[in-house]
């Protein structure tokens, strides 16, 4: 399970190998409600997930996204 407060620069490395971890554990549901603070390297971090997830031939669907992130990821069409 996915348990991070942050999805910020500053911890991209450490949650990107969270991630990662959890899509190699089976995990295909990663909840983002208990993130607080979230900037732009978050949707990199889902899209490098979600590469993780369809590179073991599943998908990754994620809920309770930050407000500030699904607004970039309807920007940039993704």
């Amino acid at each position: 399970m996915l348990s991070l407060e942050a999805l910020t620069f500053d911890n991209a490395q450490a949650a990107l190998a969270q991630g990662c971890a959890a899509v190699a554990a089976g995990e295909t549901e990663f909840d983002l409600g208990g993130v607080r603070s979230a900037d732009s390297s978050a949707l990199a971090l889902m899209l490098a997930w979600q590469r993780r997830a369809q590179g073991q031939g599943r998908s990754l669907k994620f809920i309770n996204v930050p407000a500030n992130v699904d607004a970039l990821a309807k920007l940039y069409g993704v």
